[in-house]
């Protein structure tokens, strides 16, 4: 907190040590406002005089936030006083600069964290209302949708848990690894020893959009691997695998040990839409099916600028 005095016929100011130091201006004896103008942010200087001289027309306490710049540094200062000439003496008002920046940060960043984490809220429940439209047509019972609804919107809250924002951290982003490992623990630990789902992918991000997106796709592989494929067993193995290729990233998902694969008779399922749907509307990309007996293999193709979307 600084100390301040303003003579209203001079335009002369006069500051303790403490408020030279805030502004960062020269200690000399005495400034005028036009000195201290000179270091207010040019979007709030005009703000600030026209504030300043209707001071003397305020009944009572007033207050004024502002910026200022000292050297590249930007810091939020709070003027506080009595106006309309209250307890005015030798024609000079006094008053108070109080250094409120940590104060503005918080607020800037708790506004920030608010609007993301409502963008966050809208998306989620906007997957939710078309998961649940879709799956009702596509299962017969109650029962059967209740089962599936349940499962696909469990894959997004784990998607959603490994990329929420973490406070005070700006390099908080997702790795696809962490994703990955995350959305697959559950199905590794179906099986008669763990680690037989093995995930190996190059260290790079996943941004929020394309982590629900690919919980969704990778909740359905695991869903029919359960169903019919080398997760329904418990010696399955599965590999999933990611390299890059040009502008695009590759992702292999290799099943071995379950029964013998069979190509599937029809791919107008719920599922198979679903999964086309997001690879070619949200990724740019495609998704590609092979049924050697060993096992299926899916092949995701995902242009990486969408993944960091």
């Amino acid at each position: 907190m600084a100390l301040w005095s303003w003579n209203v016929d001079s335009d002369q100011l006069q500051m303790d040590q403490t408020g030279y130091d805030l502004w960062g201006v020269p200690t000399i004896k005495e400034v005028t406002f036009e000195d201290l103008s000179a270091h207010i942010h040019p979007a709030d200087r005009d703000r600030v005089r026209a504030g300043f001289n209707a001071t003397r027309g305020i009944i009572g306490s007033y207050e004024i936030d502002f910026r200022i710049l000292v050297n590249e540094e930007v810091r939020w200062v709070s003027a506080r006083g009595r106006g309309d000439d209250e307890g005015i003496r030798n024609r000079v008002m006094f008053g108070i600069f109080l250094d409120v920046t940590g104060r503005k940060q918080a607020e800037e960043a708790n506004e920030l964290l608010a609007g993301e984490m409502s963008h966050r809220v809208k998306n989620l429940i906007t997957i939710a209302g078309a998961l649940t439209t879709m799956t009702s047509r596509s299962t017969e019972t109650k029962e059967e949708m209740v089962s599936d609804l349940t499962h696909r919107l469990a894959a997004l809250g784990r998607a959603h848990d490994v990329v929420r924002p973490v406070p005070g951290r700006a390099d908080s982003a997702t790795l696809l690894g962490d994703l990955l490992s995350v959305l697959l623990t559950p199905y590794d630990n179906l099986g008669a020893f763990n680690g037989r789902v093995r995930v190996a992918v190059p260290r790079m991000g996943i941004g929020e959009i394309s982590a629900t997106n690919l919980a969704l796709v990778l909740h359905e592989l695991a869903t029919n691997s359960v169903k019919h494929g080398a997760l329904s067993v418990p010696n399955g193995l599965l590999d999933v695998a990611c390299q890059l290729e040009e502008n695009d990233a590759v992702i292999v998902w290799s099943e071995r040990g379950g029964p013998p694969c069979v190509a599937p008779t029809s791919t107008r399922g719920f599922g198979h839409k679903l999964l086309d749907r997001i690879m070619v509307n949200q990724f740019g990309g495609s998704i590609t099916y092979d049924w050697p007996k060993a096992g299926a293999v899916v092949t995701l193709r995902i242009e990486t600028k969408r993944l960091a979307l």
